[in-house]
């Protein structure tokens, strides 16, 4: 796993309709303090019921596995590149296994993916998140923050949403704060400390290599 991300600093600002979070990009494991600095005396009247879990595999699929991902985590986007596929392919597509998604933010620019592939609604949002992953070397360098929410509006729209869409959908500071508020609520409950981590079966699990990984999914169906 790469290093620990420290918060440089963590507060809520919202300029010209957008909603940054001043925090370090990150390449791997949770800050250890709050995302949200100036914001947490209101965290808890946050109301996180609007946000929905993006959802893949049968609803009484056997096997429940969540897994806790961020865009701008490089281990991240080589699991959706490989692991995923096979695991999709192998348990989702074939109804043994139920695969919830959550989102993890490290820093505005995940955050920001976040919005665009929620954009689009549950329908959409799997095959933009393959796009983000895909293409995360690029989007997540292409300079400074215009730039790379410019990148990330280029994704939307190869998705099919319209600019009109893209920029309310990353304009909307509510959802924004909302969707923070949602990744610390799970985070905190299922002591995620770095990405990709899993659930499976309401247990804890580190990233491996697939082959562990379908062993260890292989046993949950046997049971």
């Amino acid at each position: 796993m790469s290093r620990m991300g420290t918060v440089i600093c963590a507060a809520v600002a919202i300029a010209a309709g957008a909603y940054w979070l001043s925090l370090p990009s990150s390449s791997g494991n949770l800050p250890a303090s709050p995302l949200i600095g100036s914001a947490d005396a209101q965290q808890a009247e946050v109301d996180t019921s609007s946000i929905a879990d993006m959802v893949q595999g049968a609803e009484d699929a056997p096997v429940e596995i969540i897994e806790y991902a961020s865009y701008t985590c490089p281990h991240c986007a080589r699991f959706h590149e490989d692991g995923y596929k096979q695991l999709k392919a192998d348990f989702i597509d074939t109804g043994k296994v139920r695969f919830i998604y959550r989102e993890v933010y490290f820093d505005r620019y995940g955050l920001w993916a976040s919005m665009v592939a929620r954009c689009g609604g549950p329908e959409k949002f799997f095959g933009i998140t393959d796009l983000i992953f895909k293409g995360q070397s690029e989007w997540s360098r292409a300079g400074g923050p215009a730039e790379i929410a410019d990148e990330l509006r280029k994704i939307g729209r190869l998705a099919g949403i319209d600019n009109d869409k893209l920029d309310a959908c990353l304009g909307d500071a509510t959802m924004a704060q909302t969707l923070v508020a949602w990744y610390q609520e799970h985070a905190t409950r299922d002591e995620i400390n770095s990405t990709p981590s899993f659930i499976v079966n309401g247990k804890k699990v580190e990233n491996q290599p697939y082959a562990d990984f379908k062993a260890l999914i292989e046993a949950e169906l046997a049971n």
